[in-house]
């Protein structure tokens, strides 16, 4: 095995892991990915930890649920998903963040279709993605798109002035 498992051979020579639980010290990796892709603001962060401590404290009864991608024993990116309360098979994609240094490697592919093939085991029709629409984030609209998403609805200066909320949805 290579030392310097940070090396760019080294990153595609492993298949990525999924890990379905999380752990206290998956927190400060969760929030180091996430302030990594610099998309969010420090109260976005703080709900992605948040998430994570509600799951700790409540288990299945918190209705978030993980998917840790890792590689060589490294988390490398995740997924955060959920039932939507008061809705008959609607799910919500809550957070998915791949690790900037293990980008363009599947990895956010990877985790959709894992989340896709949970929510169908358990009953689940509907997926939403919410994101927001300033121009920073084409590329992860395109992403949703190119993995058979549809923008189900726009919501004009949601997250601030000219920061729309983008809703995305896939039927399975």
């Amino acid at each position: 095995m290579p030392s310097n498992i940070h090396s760019h051979e080294s990153r595609e020579e492993y298949p990525p892991t999924l890990r379905y639980d999380v752990t206290p010290s998956d927190r400060d990796v969760i929030k180091r990915i996430v302030e990594g892709t610099g998309f969010f603001r420090t109260d976005e962060i703080s709900v992605a930890v948040e998430l994570i401590d509600e799951r700790l404290k409540k288990g299945d009864a918190s209705g978030y649920y993980f998917i840790l991608a890792e590689m060589v024993g490294i988390v490398t990116g995740y997924a955060c998903y959920g039932p939507i309360a008061c809705t008959l098979g609607s799910y919500d994609l809550h957070w998915i963040a791949v690790d900037p240094a293990y980008q363009r490697r599947s990895l956010g592919r990877i985790l959709l279709r894992e989340v896709e093939r949970h929510v169908l085991q358990n009953g689940g029709r509907h997926i939403y993605i919410e994101t927001s629409g300033r121009p920073q984030y084409i590329p992860t609209r395109s992403f949703y798109q190119q993995c058979g998403y549809q923008i189900a609805a726009v919501l004009p200066d949601f997250y601030d002035r000219n920061d729309d909320k983008v809703v995305w949805r896939k039927i399975l």
